[in-house]
């Protein structure tokens, strides 16, 4: 490498080793298990027990993808992933490049730094190149692009798997925009497993606070985490970290107003600044969420003011919905740590499953039809590559048929968008995808905005499609749109897990023929929204005036 650089006359720049914050670890990272067990199977294990990978005679995986919002963690991981494999006898040499660092103005120079990047990566192996935003340097190739482009795409795929092995060297990428990368970069080989990295859930969401809050004295409640992680929905792990770095500033604001007038340094006492619960709502005020910048969140949980009136209405909703969409159950159990997308597997125990070798094949028990049988009930989880089978129990296998449910309300009432919302909040470790009328004609092809969101909907399954007060919706996009919308419905496998959600001001009757043939009456999928009833007002007024009303003003306190 070095020789090639004295030939040229290039530099280096971009090719050293990177000098990585070494205060990042695993258990800095939170709500990603799931990801941080698979990372430790590609890069950890090969490292610490290779006579498991010769014994089998497999190759452990030499890439994998990281996407989703921004903020949620993907930088993040692999600056955590550098750092776990560089402790005691492990040093693992770790490249970070953007994708925009790697282009130059200079005919060829791109695809030499690349080969640079990858010589060195090889020399110094075992190692990690990390490219983030990869989408701009692998875009997908086209007669539309120029062939600069092409010949950069076509030099990486060459580097990850072409002629000449490239040995340990681990490449990550990281992008948000999927859709943007070139196909030939996901196949195994070159990106073996994609992780997708959503916004956290609620036990996510408090863990997260957990380990920004831990090294503050003194450390907040459980209850009030509890509170947070309830209140902060659509929030990424980037948000709550600004929102607890903002919340000691308002505890600072409250103990020492004096600083802000005062051009002099001042002596303070750092132990009488307490941060309380009222400084992270005033967080909250001025914090405003990544995912809500763009695009409002559309899972919000019942108001106060409307709980009394809507919260019965809320449990029966979701009780129906359970049954039309099972795997609504498994994100509705409270504390539940797993990944969604595994449902309720088990990994298959030595006891009960079938062996593949031939002596064993050669001698029949009599339970080989139950072994036979306990072969098809396999899954092969195309995140983790490992064999998971299917708990017995009929109601562990959720199994959902072309789900749908629409929320019909009479006209006028307005109780659909709250309830609908409340759902959403209710589902929200399941991914939404909002079809309304201002997302689809903020771009100039709403065709292809419906198609790019329906297809992310299928690829992230179980998910939820939601479209709002959809009459409203049906008449206002087109004709061609709407045959899109239906046959991409229709195009989606029967079993696979994505919800449609629509709400409706219009009674069922009075709908279009259209909308009838997407949801059934007889199967539950049609839920008819009441009015409250006479003690659920009773339970609003009597809280509003006996209590609200009723109590004396505050004090003011000097």
């Amino acid at each position: 490498v070095d020789k090639d650089t004295m030939k040229i006359g290039g530099g280096l720049g971009g090719v050293e080793q990177m000098q990585i914050d070494g205060s990042v670890q695993f258990d800095g990272v939170g709500g990603l298990s799931d990801h941080i067990s698979s990372l430790k199977e590609m890069v950890i294990f090969p490292l610490l027990y290779p006579e498991i990978f010769e014994r089998l005679k497999i190759e452990p995986p030499r890439g994998c993808l990281f996407y989703g919002p921004p903020g949620t963690g993907k930088t993040l991981l692999a600056r955590a992933l550098a750092n776990e494999c560089s402790q005691g006898h492990m040093r693992v040499t770790f490249f970070m490049r953007k994708g925009a660092e790697c282009l130059s103005k200079w005919i060829g120079e791109s695809e030499r730094q690349l080969r640079l990047l990858f010589e060195q990566a090889y020399q110094m192996r075992p190692s990690i190149i990390f490219f983030d935003e990869i989408d701009a340097l692998a875009p997908i190739r086209s007669d539309k692009q120029d062939q600069i482009h092409s010949s950069v795409v076509g030099t990486l795929l060459t580097l990850m798997d072409g002629l000449a092995s490239r040995g340990e060297v681990v490449v990550i990428g990281a992008t948000n925009r999927l859709d943007s990368i070139d196909p030939a970069l996901r196949r195994p080989g070159r990106f073996e497993r994609e992780f997708r990295f959503s916004l956290p859930n609620k036990e996510a969401r408090k863990e997260i606070f957990k380990i920004h809050t831990r090294d503050w004295n003194p450390k907040p409640s459980d209850d009030l985490l509890e509170k947070l992680a309830e209140e902060c929905v659509g929030y990424c792990g980037a948000d709550i970290k600004a929102l607890c770095a903002e919340s000691g500033l308002c505890a600072l604001r409250h103990r020492y107003p004096q600083l802000y007038e005062s051009r002099e340094r001042l002596q303070i006492n750092m132990d009488s600044i307490k941060i309380k619960a009222n400084d992270f709502s005033m967080a909250m005020q001025k914090t405003v969420p990544a995912s809500r910048r763009v695009v409002p969140s559309s899972g919000r949980a019942l108001s106060a003011i409307s709980k009394p009136l809507l919260e019965n209405t809320l449990e029966r909703i979701l009780e129906t919905l359970q049954r039309v969409f099972p795997h609504a159950e498994l994100a509705l159990k409270k504390g539940q740590q797993q990944d969604p997308n595994l449902g309720n597997y088990v990994i298959d125990s030595d006891e009960e499953s079938p062996s593949i070798s031939e002596e064993k094949l050669t001698h029949k028990t009599p339970n080989s039809k139950k072994a036979e049988f306990c072969t098809f009930s396999r899954y092969i989880c195309p995140c983790y590559g490992s064999v998971f089978k299917m708990a017995e129990n009929p109601r562990d296998q959720p199994t959902s048929y072309r789900p749908r449910f629409l929320l019909i309300e009479e006209p006028g009432s307005g109780q659909a968008s709250d309830l609908a919302a409340a759902v959403i909040h209710s589902l929200e470790k399941f991914p939404i995808y909002t079809l309304d009328t201002p997302t689809l004609f903020a771009s100039l092809s709403p065709d292809e905005t419906c198609v790019q969101l329906m297809r992310e909907a299928q690829r992230s399954a179980p998910s939820i499609i939601y479209v709002p007060q959809i009459p409203s919706w049906w008449d206002t996009v087109g004709p061609t749109l709407r045959s899109v919308f239906t046959a991409l419905l229709q195009s989606i496998p029967r079993f696979t897990p994505v919800l449609l959600l629509a709400t409706s001001n219009v009674q069922l009757r009075d709908l279009p023929e259209e909308i009838k043939a997407l949801f059934n009456n007889e199967y539950e999928e049609v839920f008819r929204i009441p009015r409250p009833t006479c003690a659920e007002r009773r339970h609003f007024f009597e809280d509003l005036v006996m209590k609200q009303a009723a109590q004396p003003p505050a004090l003011k306190n000097n």
